[in-house]
């Protein structure tokens, strides 16, 4: 950065450091340890080469993430950056009750903590950790808005995490190549950028989700005997 750089231009490299850096396998939140039921679909043979990953993958992001989960973040972080803390609070308890199963539940409760946990080190002030737990969808908002990172930006990351995560696992478990792996998340950008411009235009009247395939897998994964992630 050089001194004669325009601060608005310095402004945004700041804010799109503090996006890489929470999207990054880095932070200390765990989201490696789980599969969110797709180990149990490779298990069952639903999920068994590359074309079949990135069908489960696309599925569980637009019939279930961009139709509930990514809405509930964009109204979390829009709570968040005009600190409204019950709002804030309320989409915090709307996000941990759309989880499934027990599993999910459990994650994003983990996963939330972990991140809560780790706001100081990110110079962000935590908000209150309600008594049901913090989701992590609504801990990753809050830091993105607490950030000044915009929340079109803000989702595409946080999807763009969660999209990455479920490749790594797709590559672990099937297994697929290192090769196959980037192919998916390439096929992943225009996932993406759907899921985000489908999420930013849904009214509260339309949010809802249906992905039986993956809930049961996620709730049959709970008990599978044999299993490299986390249940």
């Amino acid at each position: 950065m050089t001194p004669h750089e325009p601060i608005g231009a310095q402004a945004r490299l700041r804010t799109l450091l503090a996006v890489l850096q929470l999207a990054s396998p880095a932070l200390p939140v765990g989201g490696f340890a789980y599969s969110q039921g797709l180990e149990q679909a490779i298990a069952d043979g639903l999920v068994a080469d590359e074309a079949g990953a990135r069908r489960w993958i696309a599925d569980v992001l637009a019939l279930s993430i961009a139709r509930l989960e990514a809405p509930l973040w964009l109204r979390a972080y829009d709570a968040a950056a005009g600190d409204d803390a019950h709002e804030f609070a309320r989409r915090n308890l709307e996000l941990l009750a759309s989880r499934e199963t027990r599993e999910l539940r459990e994650e994003t409760r983990q996963m939330g903590g972990s991140l809560l946990r780790a706001m100081p080190a990110l110079a962000i002030a935590p908000p209150p950790t309600p008594r049901q737990g913090m989701s992590y969808p609504a801990a990753f908002a809050w830091c993105c808005a607490r950030l000044g990172v915009d929340r079109e930006a803000g989702l595409t990351a946080y999807i763009w995490a969660w999209y990455e995560n479920q490749v790594l696992v797709a590559v672990k478990t099937v297994p697929l190549g290192q090769m196959a792996g980037q192919r998916l998340l390439m096929a992943g950008h225009e996932d993406i950028a759907a899921a985000v411009q489908s999420a930013m235009a849904l009214p509260d009247d339309e949010l809802g989700a249906c992905a039986q395939g993956y809930a049961n897998a996620s709730a049959r994964h709970e008990t599978l005997y044999s299993r490299l992630f986390r249940s």
